[in-house]
């Protein structure tokens, strides 16, 4: 049973005890990420997780290394197109000290104008990372093609240029807009006590947090449908298609997540089975489900051989219209659900996954998750409850298309 707390200036504790770890999970959640970012800003999420950990008041860039190693535990962070988060694993005695660290980095970073500049290099190095990378500059296309240049269309990584001429300022004033205790979410799971986790978050964050209102959320909306391309002079050819899908709250998550499953969820999966198995056209084809606030797209992704392109991307529209036509058997019904229920067990046991799951879930829907809950949903999800999601999302005649590779022009079908 998990333990929520909020405090006066708006911070919201949640806190699941684990039995039979050994291990505590830390996490702080802030609602912010390339969503919130105008053009100019585009990126600025991301460069300021990095920044974090170059230094604070009383710990320099080593010292805070040094004092993670120095007690066998791991301290890192990511930044999404809705959350950032920084989080902590260490053993159940050092919980203590990595938090201590962790609120440091975030309450206390100094963001000195040596260390953004050095920092400045290692981004750029990711985003050239990314830039060698086919399937990262397909997705971020296809979500510029179906969102847009704003908003959830916008790369998390942001632009060369952007990264270069971020300065401090820039840094303190969006953080003063996105960094305040009522868009936060501390999330602890693992082998713990609940007196002793708040003693601890009382002692070193709660009131180290800025209390003002943050500034407004931004919604994510579809803009009108598009085909983007990008040359590439590469072996492969990337493609991806994206569709209207669900937000994080609809009550037809599970029921999609199965559907998702039978279509291209897995090796068993229709995608897998025709397009790889049957006819060879790729060797990586798959289809996933992106759930924000307040959006949802359902993305198909495919590497394939350039001369194939328009035969496997003609394929994978026919089985998408095939699957909407026909719906599901009951047997794919009954073994997608079992996948569906056994990976939400099988992540019961896994720490870091847990307290991002309650995390994040109380950050966007102001929730307590319910893992008994959510099994006993998915139990009672029907077979005809999945072939309506079917009917009513997998369609192709309102897709955004991205296509990457040694072509010159979109992938319209």
């Amino acid at each position: 049973m998990s333990f929520l707390k909020e405090y006066s200036n708006g911070l919201k504790l949640i806190v699941t005890p684990i039995e039979g770890l050994l291990s505590v999970n830390c996490g702080i959640l802030v609602k912010t990420g390339s969503i919130n970012e105008n053009e100019q800003e585009n990126g600025i999420s991301h460069f300021i997780e990095h920044c974090m950990f170059k230094g604070t008041k009383t710990r320099n860039a080593f010292e805070i290394s040094d004092g993670i190693d120095r007690i066998g535990a791991q301290i890192n962070a990511f930044t999404s197109k809705e959350l950032t988060c920084y989080y902590t694993k260490s053993t159940s005695e050092h919980f203590e000290e990595s938090f201590g660290i962790l609120s440091d980095i975030f309450c206390n970073s100094i963001f000195e104008e040596q260390e953004i500049e050095r920092e400045k290099g290692v981004v750029l190095e990711e985003i050239n990372m990314s830039e060698d990378t086919p399937e990262d500059i397909c997705l971020d296309l296809l979500a510029k093609s179906y969102y847009g240049k704003t908003g959830l269309g916008q790369p998390i990584l942001g632009s060369n240029y952007n990264v270069k001429r971020f300065t401090r300022q820039d840094i303190l004033d969006y953080m003063s807009k996105y960094y305040t205790a009522d868009n936060i979410v501390v999330s602890i799971s693992g082998n713990v006590y609940i007196k002793k986790v708040q003693d601890v978050v009382e002692k070193y964050f709660v009131d180290n947090i800025l209390t003002k209102k943050s500034a407004n959320q931004i919604v994510g909306k579809r803009e009108d449908v598009k085909n983007l391309y990008k040359y590439k002079k590469i072996e492969q050819t990337h493609i991806a298609f994206a569709m209207p899908g669900i937000s994080l709250n609809d009550n037809n998550t599970d029921a999609f997540a199965i559907a998702n499953t039978i279509f291209g969820g897995g090796m068993s999966s229709r995608l897998f089975q025709i397009i790889r198995e049957k006819l060879g056209l790729a060797y990586s084809v798959c289809s996933y489900i992106s759930q924000y606030k307040n959006s949802g797209i359902l993305e198909i992704y495919a590497g394939v051989n350039t001369e194939k392109r328009l035969s496997a991307s003609e394929h994978i529209i026919a089985e998408l219209d095939n699957f909407r036509k026909n719906g599901i058997t009951e047997k794919e019904f009954l073994r997608g659900k079992e996948q569906i229920k056994s990976s939400f067990i099988m992540g019961q046991e896994n720490g870091s996954s847990q307290m991002i799951l309650y995390g994040k879930y109380l950050l966007f829907l102001d929730k307590v998750f319910s893992f008994s809950d959510r099994i006993k949903n998915i139990e009672n999800i029907t077979f005809e409850d999945v072939n309506q999601i079917v009917h009513n999302y997998f369609n192709s005649k309102d897709m955004s298309t991205a296509i990457v590779g040694p072509i010159k022009k979109p992938l319209v079908i």
